[in-house]
């Protein structure tokens, strides 16, 4: 929805770059090239920043722009993608970051409104067969405040700016799939490493990469599905399963 042009970066990521929305766009890009998708979509808001920033009042920050707004932008976009499933952030946009937490609302609307003949825009109606939303591993996350805490780090400042804290996203969503994206990794890695600008030293540096190197163990991402409503006490390892 945005291309992240809010908080800090350092200079020499920008050494290249006109702006922190040019730079965030190419490591975007850039990423999205190692994952082999067909293409890259913004919807043009601005970056909020994280909550309680000076950047949320900005008045075209994207947490300013109407639910409504945004969820026939992306139910357009839906429709002119034809997505057999859709993937969005959890309720809580992942870390509460507060633009992921508009998308979601956003893109929960827009799935359905895809499908409503009732709604018009310049494409016929579509509807997606399963909506999901990723889950950050709590085993992880409970591993990683137990980890800072013993090297004297708090877990309530994580990130390269700071601005995360771990302590407030062990939050108990269900599971309904588990993706082991083991054959993948080095892929994945790839596009990870791509955005630099949003990773830096201080976070893969010093006593956290033995942090990073203990996560590469745990292959899995977590999705919980929305919809159609998960059959109890199955769990996916094919988000396509019978769509």
């Amino acid at each position: 929805a945005t291309r992240g042009e809010a908080g800090e970066v350092a200079a020499e990521y920008l050494r290249d770059y006109a702006s922190i929305a040019e730079l965030r766009e190419a490591e975007l890009r850039c990423a999205a090239g190692h994952l082999g998708l067909s293409g890259v979509h913004f919807l043009d808001y601005r970056d909020s920043g994280m909550a309680g920033s000076a950047d949320n009042a900005h008045p075209q920050a994207f947490i300013n722009a109407p639910l409504e707004e945004v969820a026939q932008k992306v139910a357009c976009k839906i429709r002119e993608l034809k997505p057999q499933v859709v993937l969005t952030f959890d309720p809580i946009g992942g870390y509460r970051h507060p633009d992921h937490i508009h998308i979601h609302k956003a893109t929960e609307r827009a799935f359905h409104l895809a499908g409503d003949p009732d709604f018009t825009c310049d494409l016929p109606p579509y509807q997606p067969q399963r909506l999901y939303y990723h889950t950050i591993s709590k085993r992880f996350l409970r591993f990683a405040v137990g980890f800072l805490r013993l090297i004297g780090k708090d877990p309530s400042k994580w990130g390269r700016n700071q601005d995360i804290d771990l302590t407030k996203l062990l939050v108990d969503f269900p599971t309904h799939a588990r993706i082991n994206y083991a054959p993948v990794l080095k892929r994945k890695e790839a596009a990870s490493r791509c955005h630099a600008s949003q990773i830096g030293p201080a976070i893969t540096g010093g006593p956290f990469r033995w942090l990073l190197r203990l996560l590469r163990f745990d292959t899995t991402d977590f999705f919980m599905q929305a919809y159609p409503p998960p059959e109890e006490g199955k769990i996916l390892t094919d988000l396509f399963a019978e769509a």
